[in-house]
């Protein structure tokens, strides 16, 4: 039975389990054997991008000591930690010897849930049923960072009962943005107001997302706003059955 590392992200451990639990049982219905190093940590993207170089570095070098230790494929469900691996700790390391070729090593393991499932192992079809009118949000690590578009579609075209409806502006920020929305609140605000507006004009009940920092985010802003509309990770529309 081949194996996956899991890398399950900070959000995802601390305030959204059942992702982490889908992602699970879709790869274990695979036939994919997941393991979970208990060592890992936050991916460092946040001290990164608020100029914390240090601490990012701390982290990078424990996260890559951690996973040396496994040769697998590493999956993460978020577009976001897999973009900071794949190229943001190319940036942190680069002109260092020794670091640099384990962090593009490193790096070259990291795949995206989703990218995962379809680009690797030729999975877009998983017989999930999701009854009612689904909507999807591309977040921006994932679509600009990672390139990472087609995948999650293709799979989410393929759910049973389901109807698939395009997000106006589809491509504009949530507002979440990390460390963005804490260093500009108000322009977070005001992208987040416009992504509830645009999801409401789909009439959708249900907004679909790949990683859980606009997932959090967008549904704090429809539950200040007493919206009925639920956002959920996309391995937890792939995972009903």
């Amino acid at each position: 039975m081949p194996t996956v590392q899991l890398f399950i992200t900070c959000l995802t451990d601390s305030f959204f389990p059942e992702t982490g639990e889908a992602v699970v049982n879709i790869l274990s219905r695979l036939g994919i054997n997941v393991d979970f190093a208990p060592d890992q940590t936050c991916c460092g993207q946040p001290q990164f991008n608020a100029g914390l170089r240090n601490d990012a570095r701390a982290i990078a070098e424990h996260t890559i000591k951690l996973f040396e230790k496994t040769q697998e494929d590493i999956v993460t469900p978020s577009g976001s930690c897999a973009h900071h691996f794949r190229h943001n700790l190319l940036e942190l390391f680069e002109g260092d010897a020794e670091w640099y070729p384990r962090a593009e090593r490193f790096g070259r393991r990291v795949f995206e849930f989703t990218e995962y499932l379809v680009d690797k192992l030729n999975v877009t079809d998983l017989g999930a049923t999701w009854n009612g009118v689904l909507t999807y949000h591309p977040s921006c690590h994932t679509l600009r960072g990672l390139d990472v578009d087609r995948q999650p579609r293709l799979l989410l075209q393929n759910v049973k009962s389901a109807t698939l409806v395009e997000l106006p502006n589809a491509q504009e920020c949530c507002g979440f943005g990390g460390v963005m929305s804490i260093e500009h609140p108000e322009l977070s605000a005001e992208w987040l107001k416009r992504k509830i507006s645009n999801l409401e004009a789909t009439q959708a009940s249900t907004l679909v997302v790949t990683d859980a920092g606009c997932l959090m985010h967008i549904m704090g802003g429809l539950k200040r706003q007493g919206k009925n509309q639920r956002v959920v990770h996309i391995a937890e529309v792939l995972n009903q059955r």
